[in-house]
C-alpha cells in the first residue's frame, strides 16, 4: 500500500488491560486514502506492508503513534471557564475552543473549589496499546 491508495480495513485500538478505545469490527469498515491523515502517519507506516486479506495484530506505546504525553498539557482552569450545564467530575471530555478557532479536547482529571484540571494530552498517549487491523480492500493510485 502508498501514499493515494484507497484502502478498506477495520481498526481496533484496546488498552493494555483489554478495554476497547476504538472498533470498527461490528460495522462498516474504514475507507481512507493513505496519507490524507485519517491515520496518525506513524499508524499509517504500521500498516504500510499490510495487504487484503491480512489481519494483524500490533503491541504499541501510544506516544509512539500520537507523541509523548507532556505536562505542560495539563492545565487548571477556571470553574466559570465551563458552561453551568457542562459536567466537571473526573473523567469527563471537555471540549473548548482555541483563540483560533480550533477545538481542543481534554479530560477533566479534579475539580477544585473554583478550578478544574484538564489534562489536553492525546489521551492515547503514553499508554501500552493492542491494535487489531486487518485489510479488506486496497485501490491502487
Amino acid at each position: 500500500m502508498k501514499t493515494g491508495d484507497l484502502v478498506k480495513l477495520h481498526l481496533e485500538i484496546r488498552l493494555q488491560d483489554g478495554t476497547e478505545a476504538l472498533s470498527s469490527f461490528d460495522g462498516e469498515p474504514l475507507a481512507l486514502v493513505v496519507g490524507d491523515g485519517t491515520l496518525a502517519p506513524e499508524l499509517e507506516s504500521l500498516i504500510g506492508g499490510l495487504k487484503a486479506g491480512d489481519d494483524e495484530h500490533f503491541l504499541v506505546d501510544g506516544s509512539d503513534l500520537f507523541g509523548p504525553r507532556d505536562e505542560a498539557n495539563v492545565h487548571w482552569l477556571p470553574a466559570d471557564d465551563f458552561p453551568n450545564a457542562m459536567e466537571r467530575s473526573p473523567g469527563t471530555l471537555v471540549a473548548f475552543s482555541t483563540p483560533g478557532g480550533q477545538e481542543a479536547a481534554g479530560i477533566v482529571l479534579e475539580t477544585v473549589s473554583d478550578r478544574v484540571r484538564v489534562d489536553f494530552n492525546q489521551p492515547l498517549a503514553g499508554r501500552a496499546l493492542q491494535i487489531r487491523v486487518k485489510i479488506i480492500e486496497t485501490i491502487s493510485s
